[in-house]
């Protein structure tokens, strides 16, 4: 337990440092047991703060000396509490030196300078760098760096820093040295180190203005041959960033380096991008389509950052979305332009829908740009990049896409090489668009997801038909009140014909882009000109992030999902049928009536499965009902086994009804061709995956039969994990050991491939506790790696009816692994706590016996503050 509560940053308290830093010289030098850091800063006075005193970050170091302009500095001449490091200098130019002994070797928390298997690594965002030397650790702070590495040539071949190689050599006893120059200045949580045995694989791409820029990723040898469609994404990510954005790679050499052991995806350190083993590891034989497309996205997503997060970066970190939503808006365009467009916009949706929502409707809930924090690793949240990401595309909803890019040059043109706030980048849209975006800019101030209830009448007479828009925003901690957004409505009115009818209006309406937007809380929209009523197709393409309802008979969501033009209403149109039909059932339950799917819905999903017209992904994506999270936040108390026996009702229902059709599907959709990645052929396999899962479903031992002998005929890990995971969820537990028993005895040497294995066993319907306990005792089991923790625990939560189990044991388990990461990686500690945040929505027995698990986690002795900020606002009325 903490005997005091740690300190809360706010916003409005943001000051400028007293000295700017110009330069860095770092010289790390690694050794058995320890490594030793040399830092030199050049110091520069800032003439706007009155302050001398030098205030530097550094912990978990050993001072062995201190110099400031050559004159050694005792312990008199400085102070070092709390993590800061503080001294007076009189100057208005200095050095400041600095010699320090950290342990990567020891360093379980994954930030600053740590042991990845066999080679040491980094990961400095957001504040680790202070965990390597004294510095003042904070985005503002922009300086060029050189690095010296010296380590073991035997055990370390392989020497990575930022920027540029300028120099390598030899030296005494079996080492060896190399030189990195980064010419351009950037923030201390951008450096990188890299020291190992890597292998590593080359490419290289020209630029358009005819620059020769050398690609290179490096792997743990065994891992060398999963790098070849990385390297294709990232020349595909760069030819586009020129193409779309004008924005040109400004060194001569780009890296990546794969870790196994990384709290987060990636990260984008200039020139030396430091993954995560699974978002850049890819073959057919051990990544499906999903991953494939994830690491696409991944590589292309750091890559952009290297304008949107390097060139231009963060003031403080209370603008984090500032370089993480531009970013994530950028990414998910290329893999729209890469793939189909449609299908993307659903997964993005589908995934805000399911982790953003729910994080906003909680006691986690805060703005995209945050007023206060305590740890900012806690606040890189679903809010800050996908809702960011929303925000910025309505931005370029609103101005335009040519508009959007001339502001996005104006942006990275004015502010290159500076830190900025998320007003500059808006500021920027407003000049060269001509719109006042002032009102706008409450997307990033205040929390919570605004409510839209629309209504509408119809006059036969006059032929008008009106549109009342009402928006509200519910409160959120530390919000009680909100102001009016804007909100951007991309709609279309369908006649009888399912063909969209002309708009006719004088409302603030685009017919260019077919929306209409909304500044007041209520909106009333005449159409004139209509001789029948129209049904309304509203935020198509969700063109705003909002939770909205309108009265739609299930005929009508059913006539929408049939013909809407809009291929993401089409979808949605069938999403909302699905909830209000689970919804209706868990009621029904719970009422101790008669289960019955409603008829409407059930055609809908034979129609839907035999539409041809359809592609492929865009049917998997339609006849895939939506997941416990959607279904959790759409009530207002949750009874989870009401939920569970609902969905499963209707699961089943489908499953029997239409048995020959999944049947037919899933035979017709095979194929023995070579595996090809693009979205034709993706979307194939999603299809015929999810015809087997529905055909299992319906207990057919034929269908059994088949994925057996997909399983074992697989020539890529799609149609294996489709034929496994199928399996999983159905009753055959000797056919489900068997196959999982084959999967690790073929595959337990390939780090990716295990972490797959632990989560399907820990997402396995029917695993308990005492299963997840005996799995965490598995060889292939490390509570240190982030991955293995994730597809265990966060699997097993992910698995609802095993995990709410109503002895609350799931819950306690959690608590217990908080505790123990919280001595051991309070970054992954603390974002665990967040499977429990949600414990208010639940029942009453349940929200207690969460809660209880909450205290028993804020209880835990020596506390990190990482953990400790989530578990009280967990449990803070």
């Amino acid at each position: 337990m903490r005997t005091q509560d740690p300190k809360t940053i706010y916003l409005k308290e943001y000051q400028q440092p007293a000295f700017w830093v110009d330069h860095i010289h770092l010289t790390v030098k690694v050794f058995d047991g320890y490594t030793e850091v040399t830092s030199e800063l050049s110091l520069r006075k800032n003439p706007t703060v009155a302050s001398r005193e030098l205030v530097l970050n550094g912990v978990d170091q050993k001072i062995q000396s201190l110099h400031l302009n050559d004159a050694q500095l005792t312990e008199t001449d400085y102070q070092y509490s709390g993590g800061l490091l503080t001294l007076n200098c009189a100057t208005d130019t200095a050095r400041f030196r600095a010699v320090t002994r950290i342990d990567p070797q020891n360093n379980t928390s994954l930030e600053g300078l740590y042991q990845s298997g066999s080679m040491l690594c980094t990961q400095c965002e957001a504040e680790g760098f202070r965990k390597i030397t004294f510095y003042p650790d904070r985005p503002d702070v922009m300086a060029t760096f050189t690095t010296r590495i010296e380590a073991d040539a035997k055990r370390f071949p392989v020497l990575l820093s930022n920027g540029n190689p300028v120099d390598s050599g030899t030296l005494d006893d079996g080492r060896h040295f190399a030189v990195w120059e980064d010419p351009f200045p950037k923030p201390s949580y951008l450096f990188a180190l890299v020291a190992g045995d890597l292998a590593g694989k080359d490419d290289r791409f020209t630029t358009r203005s005819g620059r020769e820029v050398t690609l290179r990723i490096f792997v743990e040898p065994q891992n060398a041959h999963k790098v070849d469609f990385a390297l294709a994404s990232l020349k595909k990510a760069m030819q586009w960033d020129e193409d779309v954005y004008g924005r040109e790679y400004d060194l001569d050499l780009f890296m990546i380096v794969a870790s196994d052991f990384f709290n987060m995806g990636a990260m984008e350190n200039k020139g030396l991008n430091i993954f995560n083993s699974a978002a850049v590891l890819a073959s057919p034989d051990t990544s499906n389509d999903q991953r494939f497309e994830r690491i696409e996205g991944i590589v292309a997503h750091e890559y952009f950052h290297n304008w949107s997060g390097n060139r231009v970066t963060c003031r403080d970190w209370f603008q984090l979305s500032l370089k993480e939503g531009f970013t994530v808006f950028r990414d998910t365009e290329f893999s729209s332009d890469m793939h189909d467009r449609a299908v993307k916009r659903i997964e993005t949706v589908a995934g805000l829908r399911a982790v953003q929502f729910p994080e906003d409707s909680g006691p986690m809930a805060h703005p995209v740009r945050p007023d206060s924090y305590i740890e900012i690793n806690n606040f890189y949240t679903a809010t800050v990049y996908e809702k960011g990401a929303e925000v910025v595309r309505m931005i370029h909803t609103l101005v335009g896409a040519e508009d959007f890019r001339r502001g996005s040059d104006l942006y990275f043109e004015r502010f290159d090489g500076q830190a900025v706030t998320t007003d500059d980048f808006v500021a920027c849209m407003e000049q060269v668009s001509g719109l006042d975006l002032t009102q706008f800019k409450r997307w990033y101030s205040q929390a919570g997801t605004p409510r839209l209830a629309v209504t509408d009448e119809f006059d036969a007479d006059n032929g008008n038909y009106t549109l009342t828009f009402k928006q509200a925003c519910p409160a959120t901690p530390g919000q009680p009140e909100k102001s009016p957004f804007v909100i951007p409505v991309k709609l279309g009115l369908l006649g009888t014909d399912g063909q969209d009818l002309a708009i006719k209006t004088r409302a603030n309406y685009s017919a260019e882009t077919e929306v209409l937007t909304l500044t007041d809380e209520v909106t009333d929209v005449v159409f004139t000109g209509l001789t029948e009523r129209p049904v309304p197709s509203l935020l198509r393409d969700f063109s705003a992030p909002v939770k909205w309802s309108f009265g739609y008979s299930d005929e009508q969501l059913a006539f929408l999902a049939a013909n809407d033009a809009n291929g993401f209403n089409r979808w949605d149109a069938l999403q909302q049928l699905y909830i209000r039909a689970i919804l209706s059932l868990a009621t029904d339950r719970r009422a101790g009536r008669t289960l019955t799917a409603p008829s409407v819905l059930v055609e809908t999903v034979a129609n839907v499965a035999g539409d041809a017209t359809l592609s492929h992904a865009i049917r998997a994506s339609m006849l895939t009902l939506p997941g416990y999270a959607i279904l959790k936040d759409a009530v207002d108390v949750v009874y989870i086994e009401d939920l569970i026996a609902a969905r499963k009702h209707l699961v089943k229902t489908l499953a029997t009804r239409y048995r020959d059709i999944w049947r037919s599907l899933t035979e017709k959709l095979s194929s023995h061709a070579p595996y090809e990645f693009n979205a034709e052929e993706s979307g194939r396999r999603q299809l015929q995956g999810l015809s087997l899962w529905y055909w299992l479903k319906a207990g057919d031992q034929a269908a059994f039969d088949f994925a057996a002998q997909l399983y074992a005929g697989a020539t890529n890990q799609t149609d294996r994990s489709n034929a496994l995971r199928a399996v999983l969820a159905g009753d055959a537990e000797a056919l489900q050991q068997s196959l999982l028993s084959d999967f690790y005895d073929h595959w337990q040497s390939d780090t990716q491939m295990v972490e797959q294995w632990l989560t399907m066993q820990a997402g396995t319907p029917g695993t308990t506790v005492s299963d997840i306990e005996t799995l965490m005792q598995h060889p292939a089991f490390d509570i240190k790696n982030p991955n293995k923790v994730r597809s265990v625990i966060v699997g097993f939560a992910m698995n609802t009816e095993s995990f709410h189990d109503d002895d609350g044991e799931g819950y306690a388990l959690l608590a217990s692994v908080v505790q123990q990461l919280n001595a051991l990686n309070p970054q992954l500690a603390a974002r665990l706590v967040t499977l429990l945040s949600d414990w208010k929505r639940y029942d009453a027995t349940r929200g207690k016996m969460m809660a209880k698990a909450l205290e028993t986690i804020l209880a835990t002795q020596s506390l990190s503050s990482n953990v400790f900020e989530m578990a009280q606002r967990a449990l803070k009325d």
